[in-house]
């Protein structure tokens, strides 16, 4: 079959893009596109790689690389490539893709031999498409457990199951704000606590307090 993306034809349009983009970004980068090039070809076998250097590399793969992807999307769709086709294109710098597929590899197998000890599921975090398959293509010779996606949009989710479970688990949801973390700061809703410490009415000892300083949250 052939390729269905040459680097003759992708190279203008995506240095087109690129270009536009990192002058407007201001972010000190410098890239080459190069036919696409894989040291795990059966599990991303990209047709055109783009890669970055430059004093900024460290902003792309921020964030478990959330620039870096974010970077390639936007490009995929400038070029008016189908989601089918998104795969074909790969962004990398300082091997970060490498390395992700061992380390996603990895932990499939960790997350099967849990479930095998356990049988109870185990749900990975929410992912996209490319790195999904790879933890399906992970697992795809294993007999006791399976890999399913679950969820929709954003929550997109790889869960590992023992391979004989008929219904699948929900997708675990991130929690929702607690009701306090939106309140003005130095406020807690239905007055609780608001006036501790304060002596209650007609002043008393400790005046009012400064204001409410919150811990880190993670």
């Amino acid at each position: 079959m052939s390729k269905k993306l040459t680097l003759a034809d992708s190279e203008p349009r995506i240095r087109k893009f690129l270009d536009l983009m990192l002058s407007r970004s201001g972010f000190s980068l410098t890239y080459t596109v190069s036919a696409g090039e894989t040291l795990h070809p059966d599990f991303e076998n990209p047709d055109v790689l783009v890669r970055f250097n430059g004093q900024d590399v460290d902003l792309l793969l921020g964030n478990k690389a959330e620039l870096l992807l974010a970077l390639e999307h936007l490009t995929t769709e400038a070029m008016g490539m189908a989601p089918e086709e998104h795969s074909l294109l790969c962004f990398d710098a300082n091997d970060h893709r490498m390395l992700r597929i061992q380390e996603l590899r990895m932990s499939a197998m960790a997350a099967a031999e849990r479930v095998k000890k356990t049988r109870m599921p185990f749900h990975f975090s929410p992912m996209n498409s490319r790195e999904r398959r790879i933890l399906h293509m992970s697992l795809r010779d294993e007999t006791d457990v399976r890999s399913e996606s679950v969820g929709e949009g954003p929550i997109r989710q790889v869960v590992v199951v023992p391979a004989d479970l008929k219904v699948l688990p929900e997708p675990i949801r991130p929690p929702r704000p607690r009701p306090e973390d939106d309140a003005p700061r130095g406020r807690r809703p239905f007055g609780g606590g608001g006036d501790r410490g304060r002596g209650g009415p007609g002043g008393g000892r400790g005046g009012p307090r400064g204001p409410r300083r919150d811990g880190p949250r993670f």
